[in-house]
């Protein structure tokens, strides 16, 4: 590699069969540093590969089908709007449509289903937002009740092109006719508002004739959805302001860009989380395989220091002599780069696969990042240059009459250790561990801390599947503990609560009212739904980070911790709420309390003073409804025919869908970790044996010619690991946490949190690996004592 650095040819091909001979008697070191070094390659190449697809298909769709740069939503907005809106500065196309959630009867399923209509124009193809068909066609104009599907709620059900499904539309049953199965770039991934995860039995989008929902909803002239698409080089701002300005008056809830949007949300989210997971796994694993690197060489040059010193005898310059070290290094790197770029290339693959379930593209194939692969290499050379540059330049400035004179006896003083315990409480060969590690602190220091990097990386691998479990139960068993919640399609007077109430199978029930706010504090803001909740709720509840219930105060507004954390709000700050619906009222809210969630950014407040904020009667959003599990179908089939109810989500089928997508794709992360872990826990266990028995094999010849026996010599050279090992563990577990704190706070999105929570067992099973993998180790090294040559090794010069 370093030939045109040299000036001549035949020195440097002795030094190549040379480096050929090194690296046969470095095999069992160099296979181990190789799959560390593979194993962070794999990482970093599966995350750029992965989120290189992931860019190039979302690209694609959105620009292709004119995915919309800005929404809003208002109650009910004449057409002869639509010129002032297309006139706002910065708008380069505009589309007037109406949205409505509706309740399915899909054949086979007891409990109902929601469908989110969305007009099609009936002549031409949208402006924007288009829709991609997959199966079948698009809508004919004159033909009633066809409606086209979304590909993952068709696919859920086994719908094709031709099957019927009835939908309850404003209060009436339609039967409708599926021509055709779509994707959308609006809804690249599937989530009903107010749910974590996509559920795609239980929530599909509908695309109808645009002249049927107007017919439906008595919307004729009239729209309740608008998406737009930015000029170049426009400010989102200023269109957001003045879409407000002209919409206000039509029951605008306030209009937002892209980055609010839901499926937008979590694409982006998933790629940052890609970027993150490529720098934060590689770093671990090339640190360590420049630390076994570093130890490796270093011991070699030791160990060659009379070659070295013949080698410049015989007119190697210092420049050949570290080539040739050098070069041995990078063999070993650029073997493993290769197969860690492979096996990336693999896993990469695979993860688009696992990614082709959930999100949706016409297109969505796996791209080799060809800048990711060389910037492997390049990572790869550099941590290996890095690691061993010390030794290297040791093995350089080396001058050839110190070269041939052995090294110095080291001094085998009592150790501090051996002063302060009883003599008899020692074994000779245990005294001869301690005064080693005590002889050399450094090296037994970096020993232990590569260990503890293979503990940590196993807390690591569960870390995350103890965090998914924990917020199961926060949020489904100790926070929210109703079976169903119903959302009204307008807020829902007394008797329609009542009647919900009181249908036949309800055992306990709550009401909420939800409003679309602006919070404020200082320069920051968000724009959320503010729920009034009762004051004891006990479907519902409210949480605190020492999972104590938190009460619904009387006065004032209560923020989940994340939001808090936007806007930078503590207990006792005064925050401005801007009502956006009705009569948009604007309050000035005390922060009675934070509460603790792990998905959305929520506020609430008393559900009765909300009502005197608004000032209206007592009315309801929604419901949470707690039902005696023998009457589930009974109260499912009430709700169905029931006018004026929007949606009804399922606790059970919510915590389904978690563990069926999250779960799943935890398993196999996990299990990825867990062996990339055992290959760390092995090669930085064997390394360390491995070097250690090379440097006293001369110590234990001599052990082993004056009579100790294999187990008292065996004990001298595994003591030392299997003390490494225990040092390790505890280390291993502080090393552990802070990189799930770490990963923790990587993960941390508006969407959802992962609470650093790391349940006993992890410890337990992080700490069992490495010490299987010590034992593993141990017995490899074990042999090769056995096997050792006592002449070969006693004939070394003194």
């Amino acid at each position: 590699m370093f030939r045109s650095l040299l000036g001549e040819t035949r020195p440097v091909k002795k030094l190549d069969r040379k480096l050929l001979r090194d690296l046969y008697h470095l095999r069992g070191q160099a296979t181990a540093i190789g799959l560390v070094i593979a194993t962070g390659v794999a990482t970093f190449v599966m995350s750029m590969c992965a989120y290189q697809s992931l860019k190039t298909s979302k690209d694609s769709f959105y620009r292709e089908y004119r995915f919309a740069d800005v929404f809003a939503s208002t109650q009910r907005t004449p057409n002869a709007m639509l010129p002032r809106l297309a006139e706002i500065s910065g708008v380069a196309a505009i589309e007037t449509r109406l949205v409505y959630d509706i309740l399915l009867d899909v054949p086979g399923m007891t409990e109902p289903a929601t469908a989110r209509l969305i007009s099609i124009p009936d002549v031409g193809q949208s402006k924007l937002n288009q829709v991609y068909i997959t199966r079948g066609r698009m809508l004919q104009t004159q033909r009633a009740g066809e409606v086209v599907v979304s590909e993952v709620f068709a696919d859920a059900h086994g719908f094709v092109p031709g099957d019927r499904v009835r939908g309850i539309i404003n209060g009436k049953t339609q039967e409708l006719k599926i021509v055709g199965i779509a994707l959308s770039p609006e809804y690249v991934i599937q989530i009903q508002p107010g749910a974590m995860l996509p559920d795609d039995r239980r929530f599909g989008i509908f695309w109808m004739s645009e002249r049927e929902l107007e017919a439906a909803f008595d919307m004729s002239g009239a729209f309740n959805n608008v998406a737009v698409r930015l000029a170049y080089g426009s400010r989102v701002e200023s269109v957001i302001d003045d879409l407000d300005r002209l919409l206000r008056p039509f029951g605008s809830v306030g209009a937002y860009d892209r980055d609010e949007q839901l499926s937008y949300q979590y694409v982006s989210d998933e790629m940052a989380q890609l970027r993150g997971m490529a720098i934060i796994t590689p770093s671990i694993f090339l640190g360590v395989a420049a630390f076994l690197l570093n130890i490796a060489i270093s011991r070699m040059i030791v160990q060659q220091r009379e070659q070295i010193a013949t080698l410049k005898a015989f007119g190697y310059s210092n420049l050949e002599v570290g080539a040739h070290y050098l070069n041995l290094v990078l063999v070993i790197t650029f073997v493993g780069t290769i197969l860690g770029t492979l096996v990336g290339f693999w896993m990469g693959a695979n993860m688009l696969g696992m990614y082709d379930e959930f999100y949706k593209f016409p297109s969505l194939r796996f791209q080799i990042n060809w800048s990711a692969v060389a910037g492997g290499f390049l990572l790869t050379s550099i941590t290996a240059v890095v690691g061993t540059f010390v030794a290297v330049q040791g093995a350089v400035r080396l001058p050839p009459a110190e070269a041939m004179r052995p090294e110095p006896p080291p001094s085998f003083r009592p150790s501090w250790v051996e002063r302060i315990l009883p003599r008899q409480s020692l074994a000779p060969e245990m005294r001869m561990v301690v005064r080693n590690l005590t002889r050399r602190p450094i090296k037994a220091s970096l020993s232990v801390i590569g260990i503890a990097m293979a503990v940590a990386v196993m807390i690591l691998g569960n870390f995350s599947l103890d965090a998914m479990n924990y917020m199961m139960d926060f949020q489904f068993r100790m926070a929210q503990r109703q079976d169903l919640t119903v959302t009204f399609v307008e807020p829902a007077t007394e008797s329609v609560i009542y009647e919900v109430q009181n249908l036949d199978g309800v055992l306990e029930s709550e009401t909420m009212r939800s409003v679309a706010t602006r919070i404020r504090y200082q320069n920051r803001s968000r724009r959320i739904g503010l729920m009034g909740l009762e004051p004891d709720a006990k479907l519902f509840r409210l949480l605190d980070a020492d999972e104590k219930v938190v009460r619904v105060p009387d006065f004032g507004i209560m923020l989940n911790s994340k939001l808090a954390a936007i806007l930078g709000a503590s207990v006792g700050d005064e925050v401005i709420v801007e009502v956006l619906e009705d009569k948009r009222p604007t309050l000035t809210l005390e922060v009675s309390a934070i509460v603790e969630e792990y998905s959305g950014v929520n506020a609430y407040m008393n559900k009765h003073r909300l009502h005197a904020a608004l000032i209206e009667s007592n009315v309801a959003s929604g419901a949470f409804l707690r039902v005696d599990s023998n009457r589930m179908d009974e109260v499912f089939a009430e709700l169905e025919v029931r006018p004026g109810i929007g949606s009804v989500t399922i606790k059970d089928a919510m915590m389904q869908s978690f563990e069926k997508t999250v779960a799943e794709n935890l398993l196999v992360m996990r299990s990825t970790i867990i062996l990339f872990a055992v290959i760390i826990a092995i090669g930085v266990v064997y390394n360390t044996a491995r070097i250690s028995l090379s440097e006293r094999s001369r110590d234990l010849a001599t052990m082993r010619v004056v009579g100790f026996t294999n187990r008292e010599v065996s004990t001298v050279l595994l003591g030392e690991i299997f003390l490494f090992t225990i040092l390790a563990i505890p280390l291993g577990f502080l090393f552990g946490y802070g990189l799930s704190a770490y990963v923790a706070a990587g993960l941390d999105t508006e969407n959802y949190r992962i609470p650093l929570i790391i349940r006993r067992g992890t410890f337990l099973l992080a700490a069992g690996v490495v010490v299987v993998g010590t034992a593993l180790s141990a017995g490899l090294v074990q042999r090769q004592v056995q096997h050792l040559d006592l002449i070969g090794v006693l004939k070394t010069r003194d």
